[in-house]
């Protein structure tokens, strides 16, 4: 058994699909309806994959949320953009999982703004500006 495969986890049985955004990452998400509270992010448990616990508080808050914490176990496959859009992604794809799973939760999850895509995108660069809106430095002569 190589490395890798000692730190991952087979799931089985029945497991809902869902997938979450945010800039250029993307989260594909499968969340098996019984389990220990196990998430693995690309192959590795959740706190080697993502390095502070506040991105393991935003991948887990949806969970939290829904009182599921020990009761489902995650594979999330997260791909592009950073670390913190990464684990906004994830948290966006686990909370329409629990969603597609469970209806009566969608209140809870509304009210932290779990379910909406954060559609904010990097302004692009204009012609004669050095970023999007920065100008170059003014000089008098």
């Amino acid at each position: 058994m190589t490395e890798a495969n000692k730190t991952t986890k087979e799931f089985k049985g029945k497991y809902v699909t869902a997938v979450g955004r945010r800039k250029n990452a993307v989260a594909q998400v499968r969340m098996y309806k019984t389990g220990t509270g196990v998430i693995i992010v690309n192959n590795q448990p959740l706190e080697k994959y993502f390095p502070t616990p506040d991105l393991w508080q935003i991948v887990k808050k949806p969970i939290i949320l829904a009182g599921l914490e020990n009761k489902i176990d995650l594979s999330l496959v997260v791909k592009g953009g950073g670390k913190i859009g990464q684990a906004v992604a994830a948290s966006h794809g686990v909370s329409r999982s629990l969603l597609a799973n469970d209806k009566e939760i969608k209140p809870l999850l509304k009210v932290e703004k779990l379910l909406t895509r954060d559609s904010r995108r990097k302004e692009r660069k204009k012609p004669g500006l050095k970023k999007a809106r920065r100008a170059p430095q003014w000089s008098k002569r």
